[in-house]
């Protein structure tokens, strides 16, 4: 089945429209925002206690900031959804996971079950990354 949203998480979605960055902090009842490449996700880091969803916008699968956007949030303490939205394809899901990504909207939907077949795909990582998996090269030495 083709799903329009993917989502991995048990909470309830948010269903406010996602506002631009420059608008989020002058609205004190937005609970969603959208970046767009160019856009500097740590702006956000001061209101991430009210924010419930984070769009990131990838407008061609070829351009990766929106890797980095997900990861200094991530870091930064965000919990909230975050959600790849535009080019997504699903050769991508695992690496936009990893980088702490619970949510895809892709323009062109792909299913659920090529989705769960693109995470499989890889069971272990050398890298450390803002998902809770353990590199497997200190697997080896546990």
């Amino acid at each position: 089945m083709v799903e329009r949203t993917l989502r991995f998480r048990d909470d309830e979605p948010v269903s406010d429209p996602a506002v631009t960055v420059d608008s989020f902090a002058d609205q004190s009842n937005a609970s969603a925002v959208r970046l767009e490449p160019g856009d500097d996700a740590r702006a956000l880091i001061p209101y991430l206690d009210r924010i419930g969803l984070v769009e990131v916008n990838f407008p061609a699968f070829t351009d990766g900031r929106g890797y980095s956007a997900a990861r200094i949030l991530r870091e930064a303490g965000y919990a909230g959804e975050l959600r790849a939205v535009g080019d997504v394809l699903v050769d991508q899901l695992s690496a936009m996971r990893r980088c702490g990504f619970d949510s895809f909207a892709p323009d062109h939907p792909f299913s659920s079950d090529d989705a769960q077949a693109a995470l499989a795909r890889w069971p272990e990582f050398y890298q450390a990354a803002a998902d809770d998996r353990t590199p497997i090269w200190a697997k080896r030495h546990a």
